[in-house]
């Protein structure tokens, strides 16, 4: 370690505050200016509006987190010009047991807590707010798991035990497969089901009914009645006892709604893992460490979170650039998609700015670190893309409200239903009041209410899967066939996204043919690693082109390459690079080398220059080619009644281009990644429900903060994970397609709701012997069990009618 590097670790360097981050909505406030400002143990916090100074008083533990547990959503809060605090930044890749993790209700944000749980008000699992590179074990979904699998095995037996005992040949009393059946039901019921008993009861703590209020009831009664039929059948009527004096038991209903909901929970929490994983790809995008140059020349590599503003560091080919400053000394071409979302390489050289996480595609470059840490683009971006996730609201949002009023409803109808019994009934007065209460709260079982949305999600996903469209969450495909306005990113989306060799000129005099010069500048540019070099060589491989070797090749960053081709000198590059060679007059721009003519259609354009023995003979033109299926697709989106917004990093004459023959009258041109973000949001707070569809990194903020995000298949991986639509095909034409399986879903879903409704305002009546005086109705706790299953098929069958969906 030099002596650099000790005064590092022994000597933090300290940075006087000019701000101070408002606790509660994270801005950077100056003292002077702060609107509000409140003692709290010592401390002064500044506000930047009196309603913020207002929460943090009532409640001032719940926006102070003990130092080093800022993660993603609290940590890399927006200063007024854009930047963050750098103190906070070691906490994004700090090992989990060096931190508390908070943890927050996707429904309920104002639930903040330490470690995983569930939320107090709707018993959904709470998901980490903090979230870091590595990848953090969820005990929860390892319990959950554990107690699924553990309790299918267990619930099999018990039900083919009471659907087919004879037929297998079991001649058992019924008063031993009571016992056998409790035997199995009851792990599955007391341990595996546990969880949901706890939230059973924090939902009547916390004055809460929702989904898991029911779900409590409905096994905890199904169970507790089969107890009773199997140890004390004599507190039951003999009309509902058979010959031999058994009462019927349910112990079958209670496990095998115990172990469906565990199903569901632990599918739940699996595709939950995955919600940050945008987040983790953009925080990996930064490198670990960085090759940091002492002013005695030396070099050594450091930790990535030891970088200061005014370190020099050196980047070498292929490395990504580890931090947001200048280039001192050398030039490169620097793949800058994860900003721009275009192909093209930006040769950079001294003096120009590079940014953190952008990778370094040849030379290698002296850089002058300024933005560190959370100051850096990368982590504007994951902020960005962090919020804009938490902002979402599950659809199961609508669920547990209506659960609100139908929980009261069903414990409402189970209790009169007893006491209607107990006081008026015949004897034994009880006996039948209890049979009364159980027969409703197993007939309401939640079963078909639970089954209505996520079977019909589960077949849609299959379905559009077969058609192209991956489908990521429920709430994008219900809200897909809301959306009015589709904002769509141009290259990757409209186009393919990578540089082509579109046109080639020979000038006069130069003795070539268009091979011949294809020829000529593939043989030299197969030797480098540049992203046009590499669509050159491309291009000459499709042609069958014959390449030749080259001798004396060198390369020069940022310019050009050069060599011996069958004994001429060949130099390949930029029109600077051949300026500096002397081959082309300073005055001379590209403009002039091609004229505008070599090009017919838009595109996001380069010219390659090509000269031998000192002499121009022609340019070579690259381009980003629109999509075939482009003109289609937007032709199909604008009958579908779609308004069509287009967004790009690209210079404005190209997005003009590109708008002009898809006809598209909404462009924004030359967008940043939180630009894009912000259009995205205004277009929602205008009354629009906003679909985006993009396929870069640059697109993460605005796919994340839309209505619904949509991806192309073939994009970055970050893209894919921050959107909850994906086109596998990476064809525009899926979403036409996604509408159509959007509307047939909701459709299927409501006449799911419908059914499950009904079934309960008729079943719960019968159930609770409302009937009785008059037709003499009467519903066992049997038949309730058969009409709960009967409900369930149906919403199953109903469901699977999605399979034939036409897309």
């Amino acid at each position: 370690m030099t002596s650099q590097d000790a005064s590092r670790t022994s000597i933090p360097i300290l940075h006087e505050p000019v701000r101070q981050k408002d606790p509660v909505c994270g801005m950077m406030v100056a003292p002077e200016k702060a609107a509000a400002k409140v003692e709290h143990a010592g401390k002064t916090y500044y506000f930047c509006s009196q309603g913020c100074a207002e929460r943090f008083s009532r409640e001032p533990e719940k926006f102070l987190v003990a130092p080093g547990t800022a993660g993603i959503g609290h940590a890399l809060a927006p200063s007024e010009h854009g930047t963050m605090q750098h103190s906070e930044v070691t906490a994004l890749r700090a090992p989990a047991d060096e931190k508390r993790i908070r943890y927050t209700c996707p429904m309920h944000p104002q639930i903040i807590r330490f470690g995983p749980g569930s939320c107090p008000i709707c018993g959904m699992a709470l998901e980490p707010m903090d979230v870091f590179a590595e990848v953090e074990a969820d005990p929860e979904y390892d319990s959950m798991r554990l107690r699924f699998w553990v309790s299918a095995a267990l619930s099999l037996p018990v039900l083919l035990l009471s659907m087919f005992g004879e037929s297998f040949g079991l001649h058992l009393t019924p008063a031993a497969r009571s016992v056998i059946e409790f035997v199995l039901a009851t792990p599955v019921v007391l341990w595996g089901g546990w969880p949901f008993f706890e939230r059973f009861w924090s939902s009547l703590v916390h004055r809460s009914p929702n989904m898991f209020t029911l779900i409590g009831l409905g096994t905890g009664a199904a169970y507790l009645d089969s107890v009773l039929a199997t140890f004390f059948p004599h507190v039951f009527p003999a009309s509902f006892r058979g010959t031999d004096g058994a009462a019927p038991v349910y112990f079958e209903a209670a496990a095998v709604i115990t172990t469906l909901v565990l199903l569901g929970q632990v599918l739940e929490l699996r595709a939950r893992q995955n919600t940050s994983g945008a987040i983790r790809a953009l925080l990996n995008l930064a490198p670990q460490q960085a090759h940091l140059l002492s002013p005695d020349g030396t070099e050594s590599d450091v930790p990535l979170d030891q970088v200061e503003p005014g370190d020099r560091l050196r980047v070498r080919p292929g490395e990504r650039v580890p931090v947001d400053g200048m280039i001192r000394e050398g030039a490169s071409a620097i793949d800058e998609s994860m900003l721009t979302g275009e192909p093209m390489p930006v040769e950079k050289a001294a003096g120009d700015k590079v940014t953190g996480g952008t990778l370094n595609t040849s030379g290698s470059f002296i850089m002058e670190a300024e933005r560190v840490g959370s100051e850096t683009m990368l982590a504007q971006i994951v902020k960005l893309v962090s919020e804009a996730q938490r902002s979402r609201a599950p659809l199961q949002r609508l669920a547990d409200k209506v659960s609100g009023y139908f929980v009261p409803a069903v414990v409402a109808a189970a209790v009169l239903a007893f006491l209607g019994w107990s006081l008026f009934g015949p004897e034994p007065r009880f006996a039948h009041g209890l049979v009364a209460a159980v027969a409703v709260l197993i007939i309401a079982c939640p079963c078909a209410l639970g089954l209505a949305t996520p079977v019909s999600i589960m077949v849609a996903v299959g379905r559009g899967a077969h058609a192209g469209v991956l489908v990521r969450n429920a709430e994008a495909l219900e809200t897909l066939a809301k959306v009015d306005t589709l904002v769509v990113d141009k290259t990757g989306t409209l186009t393919e996204g990578k540089p082509r060799v579109a046109a080639i000129s020979v000038f006069e005099g130069g003795g070539f043919s268009k091979d011949g010069l294809l020829r000529l500048a593939a043989s030299v540019e197969r030797a480098s690693e540049h992203p046009l070099a590499r669509a050159i060589v491309d291009a000459a491989k499709e042609k069958g082109v014959e390449l030749a070797e080259v001798t004396e090749f060198r390369a020069t960053p940022g310019g050009g390459v050069e060599g011996g081709v069958l004994g001429d000198r060949v130099l390949v590059g930029t029109t600077k690079f051949l300026q500096g060679r002397g081959v082309v007059s300073a005055t001379v721009s590209g403009q002039d080398l091609y004229g505008g003519d070599v090009v017919d259609g838009p595109a996001s354009m380069s010219l390659v220059c090509v000269a031998v023995n000192g002499k121009l003979v022609g340019v070579l033109v690259l381009r980003d080619m629109l999509r075939d299926s482009t003109p289609e697709a937007v032709h199909a989106l604008r009958k579908e009644g779609l308004r069509i917004v287009m967004l790009t990093g690209d210079r404005q004459e190209s997005a003009a281009m590109i708008a002009t023959q898809l006809r598209i009258t909404d462009v924004e041109s030359e967008v940043t990644p939180e630009r894009k973000g912000k259009i995205v949001k205004r277009l929602r707070a205008e009354g629009h429900t906003v679909a985006m569809a993009g396929d870069g990194i640059n697109d993460a903020p605005a796919l994340a903060a839309a209505d619904v995000g949509i991806a192309m298949g073939t994009g970055t991986d970050v893209a894919i994970e921050s959107a909850g639509i994906i086109l596998l095909k990476g064809d525009l034409r899926g979403i036409v397609r996604a509408r159509k399986l959007s509307r047939a879903t909701i459709g299927n879903i409501k006449q799911n709701l419908a059914f499950a409704f009904l079934y309960n305002v008729i079943g719960i009546p019968i159930a609770a012997g409302v009937f009785y005086p008059f037709f003499g109705w009467l519903l066992s706790p049997m038949l309730a069990s058969a009409a709960m299953s009967f409900s369930s098929v149906s919403v199953i069958a109903n469901a699977l009618r999605l399979r034939r969906a036409p897309l």
